[in-house]
């Protein structure tokens, strides 16, 4: 399977570097500085606070020439629309793994709904540090299986071939048959997690306001209580009813973890505020729309 990684982000980074070290066909598409570095460089990686950097010679392209049996788009919900175009003209299916709400009609409106599979990247994370990306190590216990799945929840040829090919690149991947409520859930779960600790200035500051974090439960309350369709994985369905003097003091112990200071919530640059903006109005509109 001859693959593309589409963004060269922090997860576009790790996936793409996985990919290479076990052995497939994959290339890692970049721009601007981003592109200078990996073209000096290669891929280069470390463990949270470590200091050892290791190099992966992922393959980088700035200007694709097709030929992909599959490409994989890791870039954030507010810059999908401007890489629709592009992607239409390389006649891949397209694999979206990122925060999205909105469903597959945006997208197959622009590339056909038959080239178009959703997904989730429950990689490691991490943030970028220069031109290093600094991840958490993988290991028993550490993040979940990636899920992907087609519009509508079918079972295809494709979808179980995308499941294997990535399950034997060492990155653990299921089939999601109901992947638009899954990524509609987890929006309902992150864009007050996420907006709450933009204000706060990042997860740690967060965890030390009991009172902001009470409003946070309450607004992922809201969110998912709006959503057309049942909670997925049910387990969130949970938070609606737990009692809030068992939830704040968890998600507090959550914000202080390694996980949460090395994720997403610590970027507090307005490219996370768009994200959110964007993501909120895929909610709103599903809630219209039910």
């Amino acid at each position: 399977m001859k693959l593309l990684v589409y963004g060269a982000g922090v997860l576009g980074s790790l996936l793409s570097a996985r990919l290479y070290e076990a052995g497939l066909d994959v290339s890692l598409l970049a721009r601007g500085e981003r592109l200078a570095a990996l073209r000096r460089h290669g891929v280069l990686l470390a463990e949270e606070d470590g200091r050892a950097v290791r190099r992966v010679p992922v393959p980088v392209v700035e200007h694709p020439d097709g030929g992909y049996d599959l490409i994989a788009v890791l870039v954030r919900t507010h810059q999908v629309a401007a890489v629709l175009e592009p992607l239409a003209g390389l006649g891949s299916d397209v694999l979206f793994l990122h925060n999205w709400a909105a469903g597959p009609g945006p997208l197959g409106a622009v590339l056909g709904r038959e080239r178009v599979l959703l997904g989730f990247p429950a990689l490691s994370g991490g943030t970028m540090d220069g031109d290093v990306v600094r991840h958490r190590a993988a290991g028993p216990g550490r993040g979940l299986a990636m899920p992907v799945g087609e519009p509508g929840g079918r079972t295809t040829p494709r979808l179980d071939r995308i499941v294997r090919t990535f399950r034997a690149a060492g990155v653990p991947t299921r089939a999601e048959p109901r992947m638009e409520a899954w990524l509609a859930t987890h929006a309902a779960f992150s864009v007050p997690l996420g907006r709450a600790a933009l204000a706060a200035g990042g997860p740690a500051a967060l965890a030390d306001d009991p009172d902001a974090v009470r409003d946070m439960v309450r607004g992922i309350r809201r969110q998912l209580a709006a959503l057309p369709a049942p909670p997925v994985p049910r387990g969130f369905a949970a938070l609606r009813v737990l009692p809030e003097g068992l939830l704040v003091p968890v998600l507090r112990r959550f914000l202080r973890s390694s996980t949460a200071v090395h994720s997403g919530l610590s970027d507090l640059s307005s490219a996370t505020a768009a994200e959110l903006d964007l993501l909120a109005e895929q909610l709103r509109a599903g809630a219209r729309g039910r």
